[in-house]
């Protein structure tokens, strides 16, 4: 008989915040519900369980039946509650306060709702800096799970990981247990008696050992087709079977069990790192690319094996170079967390700072913050719910330090952590972000009345499974397969919506184009730029008046071998609900015309619905959905409405004007297959200049954002959160 070992099966179950409510339910349906019924029937074994902040507080809401179920299973012993930080961000990403803040939170509101003692947690992603271990410890944390790719990647050999490691930081001790790998794949994608096997092997090579399973609970049901093979074709209720059938040498035990009832086998100091995977999509595709090639290169190498434990990705921070948008949002959530420290500091209204705490351990919420199989960055529902707290989270703070009455303000600061200086226009209305040493665009709007960031845009880009996209669907995995290994297209001819943004789609990016260029060129990204002014530094300079503020910005770039002076100044006033964007150009030819574009993008404001729609000088004088491509003339002002939202944004020009519309849309990779995201609308004004006897040429624009129907319908405790 084979020597026993304990397996610890640790199961994760989340739903970000944002995420639609009908995903949830189908989720609880296909996964969660189902599991726990068939775990029902195997009184024996027991499991570790953690699910995320969010989707407790969803099921407490909407199956709170399901809740009290776990406190009962709690109770009798058959699962342990793992903790971990609350709204279930990458633990890096957040300051020590915040992780730490929100670690104890979810702790308490575990013991309070579940009656569970929390000793160990889920680490998110599985992202793992050293430096976690004192914040983790002081905490409450006595142990956690990472991969058996962190340990590897620390010097040891697959036949050391059979047990838990202590670790330490600042004389701060706690346990890592590694999961293993080959049973993420292994499970439920295998049938049962291989990972029955698998066991049986290292249990006749070693003693007491410690095995750990530890994924996502959505694989079982949620994935695409694992609902079919795990419940209705009883792939779950014959694992469960045969690991009781097996209990004299295989003992399932929860990670606690096996923390208490074995030492640790040693101790080790874990480089930073994730699982595997997540390594490998942190790094720009072109090294995506040559890893993904040497991988299949060496496969069938006799060194291979040996060679692949020193072969690792790159680093999960890095995703904030890789996707400036998910740095955007990063930025914002330091700046709302360092202002609610200084708001505690100052011993501002505590009912308040712990609503803005709530709002702000919200948006800290990691999906959105990075890409790989999953949507993650590309669903604009969820970088919009990351600002929609952020926003409500600022609001609060300033109704917690009494700033009740209309007022304005402007800001120069490294916002970014670039090594250069931003500016932040913002009054008791709306928040706009500006970056003078990249083409002075702006990159941030955010409405304050219904915490919608319409600058949360973003850029089509190359990614290394755009590969797999031109190849087709003749490519398809047949059977059940692992997320990773599926191809399925949610639509045709997604190889031909393969576009790139040679600029970022953000606001007042100046370019000039030659005089036939299209609206097809335009919107396909193709168009050329016949001057640098999208990407040049503007000097910038701030000017402060009582009743308003003003940023300017400067630059000076050739075109067609002239030298054009842009001057744009963009001004906000006290209690105002708009924009006052004006442009002077200087040292145009005046023997003849260039053609002259500013880019506006705006985001959150979905297409394809009826109510969602352009309109010309009167909301009633509609011209199409929001996805509509349009080639105006004339123009003196194009409006935008989202009914549902309750927002109407306008665009008014001073002088007669054309305009192109179309639709910003990506083609990405989601637990369901490839499919096309609206992103963000394009309205890209643009003139044709004759300039004056001096070789100057000006315009103003205003950009106006009415909430008004959206705050007629707005219940009181939405008014906490807006101004």
């Amino acid at each position: 008989m084979p020597n026993a070992l304990r397996l610890c099966l640790a199961f994760h179950n989340h739903q970000p915040v944002g995420n639609f409510d009908h995903v949830f339910e189908q989720a609880y349906q296909d996964s969660y519900l189902p599991f726990l019924e068939v775990f029902d029937r195997f009184p024996t074994l027991p499991i570790s369980l953690h699910c995320s902040g969010p989707l407790m507080e969803w099921l407490d809401r909407h199956h709170p039946e399901y809740l009290d179920r776990l406190a009962h299973l709690v109770a009798a012993g058959r699962v342990e509650i793992l903790g971990g930080a609350f709204y279930e961000p990458i633990l890096t990403m957040v300051p020590s306060h915040d992780r730490i803040g929100q670690i104890r939170r979810f702790t308490q509101w575990l013991r309070d709702r579940l009656d569970a003692e929390v000793h160990g947690m889920w680490t998110p992603e599985r992202v793992w800096e050293q430096s976690l271990t004192s914040d983790l410890v002081k905490a409450g944390i006595r142990y956690t799970i990472l991969d058996d790719f962190h340990f590897r990647c620390a010097g040891l050999e697959q036949e050391q990981l059979y047990g838990h490691f202590v670790t330490e930081d600042e004389g701060c001790v706690m346990s890592v247990f590694p999961g293993s790998e080959r049973l993420r794949y292994l499970v439920p994608f295998g049938p049962p008696h291989e990972t029955i096997d698998y066991l049986r092997n290292i249990a006749e090579r070693q003693e007491d050992a410690i095995v750990v399973f530890g994924d996502d609970g959505e694989k079982f049901g949620t994935w695409p087709d694992t609902k079919q093979h795990v419940y209705d074709n009883g792939w779950l209720h014959q694992f469960f079977t045969l690991l009781s059938q097996n209990g004299e040498w295989l003992k399932v035990v929860t990670l606690h069990e096996a923390f208490s009832d074995l030492p640790p086998v040693g101790k080790v100091y874990i480089p930073e790192g994730s699982y595997r995977e997540m390594t490998e999509w942190s790094l720009p595709v072109p090294r995506q690319r040559e890893l993904d090639r040497l991988t299949h290169e060496m496969h069938d190498d006799p060194h291979w094996r040996a060679l692949r434990g020193f072969v690792r990705g790159g680093f999960w921070r890095n995703f904030k170079v890789k996707y400036p948008e998910t740095d955007e949002m990063y930025s914002r959530m330091m700046h709302v967390s360092r202002r609610l420290q200084s708001a505690i500091s100052h011993g501002a209204d505590a009912p308040l700072l712990d609503a803005a705490t709530r709002e702000l351990y919200r948006g800290q919420c990691n999906c959105s913050y990075w890409h790989g199989a999953f949507g993650g960055v590309y669903l604009p529902h969820l970088r919009h719910a990351i600002f929609n707290h952020l926003i409500a989270a600022e609001n609060i703070l300033d109704r917690a330090l009494g700033k009740l009455e209309p007022w304005v303000a402007a800001e120069a600061e490294d916002f970014n952590f670039d090594g250069r200086m931003e500016v932040r226009l913002a009054n008791d209305r709306l928040i706009s972000m500006f970056r003078p040493a990249h083409g002075g665009q702006m990159y941030e709007l955010d409405v304050r009345t219904i915490c919608l960031n319409v600058g949360s845009t973003l850029a089509r880009r190359e990614e290394l499974y755009h590969e797999k996209v031109k190849a087709g669907e003749g490519n398809n995995t047949d059977g059940v397969a692992s997320i990773h290994d599926r191809v399925v297209f949610k639509q045709p001819g997604l190889e031909q919506r393969l576009q790139y943004d040679q600029t970022p789609p953000k606001s007042l990016v100046d370019h000039f184009y030659p005089a036939e260029v299209s609206l097809t060129q335009i919107a396909s990204g193709t168009a050329v730029d016949l001057s640098k002014f999208a990407t040049t530094e503007y000097e910038a300079r701030i000017r402060r008046g009582t009743d308003r503020v003003q940023v300017q910005m400067i630059a000076t770039e050739s075109v067609k071998n002239i030298d054009v002076r842009i001057t744009k100044a963009v001004t906000l006033a006290k209690g105002g609900s708009e924009l006052e964007i004006a442009y002077l150009l200087e040292g145009l030819p005046t023997d003849h015309s260039l053609h002259f574009a500013v880019d506006f993008h705006f985001a959150g404001l979905p297409s394809q619905q009826d109510d969602r729609y352009f309109y010309s000088s009167q909301p009633q004088n509609a011209l199409g959905q929001l996805g509509t491509r349009l080639d105006l003339h004339d123009q003196h002002h194009l409006g935008l409405v989202d009914q549902w939202q309750g927002i109407d944004l306008g665009l008014s020009f001073d002088r007669p004007t054309s305009v192109w519309t179309y639709p910003v849309e990506t083609v990405s990779q989601s637990e369901g297959g490839f499919e096309l995201v609206h992103q963000a609308v394009a309205v890209i004004p643009h003139w044709t200049l004759q300039a004056d006897d001096q070789g100057r040429w000006s315009v103003t624009m205003r950009l106006m954002l009415d909430t008004s129907a959206a705050e007629a319908r707005m219940q009181p405790q939405e008014v906490l959160t807006s101004v």
